[in-house]
């Protein structure tokens, strides 16, 4: 076991520890060479559908708050001249196997999956710039700029790919009854909430179907809405709605 840390590239050994751990060095020196190209454009769907919402990679336009920033996390070792199929192994190891006295899951995703998200990772991580081609279109398009209530309802779903957003940037209601909905797609956890102007209402947290809905009555003002979940909001999971 130790000579298979040894093998590991010291320079490589902070990333590793930042990531994994020791649990990960061990699980390194088992990987098998993978058949066939990885398919990236699925490896970037996976990762922000299961991984955004903990991690940061700004080519995925992810901004989760829980787990290592991995547009950081390789930097050194990128700089030091260390190929992106080394980190792609890396990062495989820790999505198979990952630190057991870790808050990440172990094996959110499996074989060619597991392949491809990693060989995303490895492509985008520190990588300046935006996603081109298939890549650019792989999660869906961006926030629409408002949301209106119609007929008492105000529908401001979360984004059905995973991302920390809502599908609209702010929205807009008439002053009076109001019912708040935020139907949400995706795997990940969230919620929806009004704030402010002495409100502070807000739906149960669900996933995979689930919507979050409350009924609240508001006068004439900007309300901040956002998911409750720790780290959403933060990552831009939120928005104004003005009632006028």
């Amino acid at each position: 076991m130790r000579g298979a840390v040894a093998r590991i590239p010291r320079r490589l050994r902070g990333p590793l520890a930042l990531i994994a751990g020791a649990s990960l060095l061990a699980g390194l020196a088992g990987c098998e060479a993978k058949q066939g190209a990885p398919d990236m454009v699925n490896g970037k769907k996976l990762f922000v559908g299961k991984c955004g919402s903990c991690h940061v990679l700004a080519r995925a336009n992810a901004r989760g708050t829980t787990g290592p920033n991995l547009d950081q996390a390789f930097n050194r070792a990128l700089h030091d001249g260390f190929k992106r199929d080394t980190i792609e192994t890396v990062v495989e190891t820790q999505i198979l196997y990952p630190n057991i006295n870790g808050v990440m899951p172990g094996k959110l995703v499996k074989g060619r999956d597991a392949s491809d998200v990693a060989a995303y990772v490895a492509y985008a991580t520190n990588r300046k710039g935006k996603d081109t081609g298939a890549l650019a279109t792989a999660v869906g398009g961006a926030q629409k700029p408002l949301a209106q209530a119609k007929n008492g309802v105000l529908e401001i779903p979360a984004d059905p790919n995973g991302q920390l957003l809502f599908t609209f940037k702010n929205a807009e209601a008439p002053p009076g009854p109001l019912d708040v909905r935020s139907p949400n797609k995706s795997a990940v956890q969230h919620d929806i909430a009004i704030q402010g102007n002495g409100v502070n209402a807000k739906g149960p947290v669900g996933a995979n179907g689930h919507v979050s809905e409350f009924k609240v009555t508001l006068k004439p003002g900007k309300y901040p809405f956002l998911c409750t979940v720790p780290g959403h909001a933060q990552a831009g999971m939120k928005g104004t709605l003005t009632v006028k």
